[in-house]
């Protein structure tokens, strides 16, 4: 129900806060995401960015996603009508240092609700980057419900700022 307007301002200002964190101004490799139309948009953010930054995209294999170099000549649509990456050259989730993760809700501990089928919590599962949720603020709830199988996020970004979580269980 947004408004292009309204959407492009909320995406410049929740990337402008991520690019203020340590773990973005650290990180070399960085996995983003390839945005729907009801997500944050990735788009000017990976154009400003692209050639100072190492920027990776996840493709569906299966029940598993797949990390491959980020060129936007290289993109066709792929699973659930999402440009993904094409080519052999898969990168394998220990060179991540930092992960920006869309979701449809999370809460104030880290917690994250996907889309219900798992991908990005089987990737989640052994990343040892730093995992970055990113939403608008509407996403943003006091507590989401959780499964055994779902990795919460380290950090948080909506418009109106940043939550990093600590001592998570």
């Amino acid at each position: 129900m947004l408004s292009e307007v309204e959407k492009a301002t909320a995406a410049d200002e929740v990337f402008a806060h991520l690019e203020g964190t340590a773990a973005f101004i650290l990180a070399e490799h960085i996995l983003m995401y390839h945005s729907l139309p009801d997500e944050l948009s990735t788009r000017r953010f990976l154009d400003k960015w692209s050639g100072r930054k190492h920027f990776y995209l996840p493709r569906v294999n299966g029940v598993n996603l797949e990390i491959l170099p980020y060129e936007q000549t290289r993109l066709e649509l792929g699973s659930f009508h999402i440009e993904e990456p094409t080519g052999d050259d898969m990168v394998d989730p220990s060179q991540i240092e930092m992960m920006v993760i869309p979701g449809v809700a999370f809460d104030r501990r880290g917690n994250r609700m996907g889309r219900g089928k798992g991908f990005y919590d089987r990737l989640l599962q052994t990343a040892k980057a730093t995992k970055i949720g990113v939403g608008y603020e509407f996403q943003l709830m006091d507590e989401i419900p959780t499964e055994e199988h779902d990795v919460p996020m380290d950090i948080v970004i909506t418009q109106s700022g940043t939550i990093i979580i600590r001592n998570r269980k």
